[in-house]
């Protein structure tokens, strides 16, 4: 008799655990199915999420991202594009200035870029989105790597905005090399959903 609020407690906890188990599979399988979409639209603008820069030229994440876009852009799926990511400590150059340096040297013209800051994937977003709606735009092909295709979309939806699906064909993380970054995306959109993108940013810039 003593013993059923222990078996209750453990039967609970087990309830829990499955329901968990349950949620991040889902999910995982979410994120997974996302990164296999590409489907662009005539768009109000591009938006390329940020990625590494060395000295002024993008590391070949980032790259990739940004030939991407440039690949949309003169498909004219949308007139502009909205280059993303800030500084970090100890770099000349941001995220986003290296990308707009780049994309003007593949033609891109500078009136038909916007410049956005950020240290993670939410603060990308956030940073523009006053800027955009000023701009009255509201749909956006969202460039990434495919595994981080579907937290990207959510935020960019989490601010208001309708966004397509367009994932870099040309990502240098590629095989087994993607498993830990989907296993990272699919705790952090998991996270994301139950919490909101802007406090999961939040967490993870105070706690690191």
């Amino acid at each position: 008799m003593l013993l059923w609020p222990l078996k209750l407690a453990l039967k609970i906890f087990g309830v829990v655990v499955l329901a968990a188990v349950v949620y991040l599979g889902i999910t995982a399988y979410q994120v997974w199915h996302t990164s296999l979409e590409y489907r662009p639209h005539r768009a109000n603008a591009i938006v390329v999420m940020g990625a590494a820069q060395w000295d002024g030229a993008p590391s070949p994440v980032l790259e990739a991202r940004l030939n991407e876009a440039d690949l949309l852009f003169h498909q004219h799926w949308a007139p502009k594009i909205v280059v993303t990511g800030g500084r970090r400590p100890g770099d000349a150059f941001t995220e986003a200035q290296a990308s707009a340096s780049y994309l003007e040297g593949l033609g891109v013209p500078a009136s038909a870029l916007l410049l956005s800051g950020g240290s993670n994937s939410y603060e990308n977003i956030a940073d523009c989105a006053p800027e955009l709606r000023a701009a009255h735009i509201k749909t956006l092909d969202v460039v990434t790597d495919p595994f981080h295709e579907d937290r990207s979309m959510a935020i960019v939806s989490e601010q208001g905005f309708t966004p397509y699906p367009t994932p870099t064909q040309t990502s240098p993380i590629k095989g087994t090399k993607t498993i830990p970054y989907f296993a990272r995306e699919t705790v952090a959109v998991a996270l994301g959903r139950i919490v909101g993108y802007g406090t999961l940013s939040h967490l993870s810039t105070t706690y690191g």
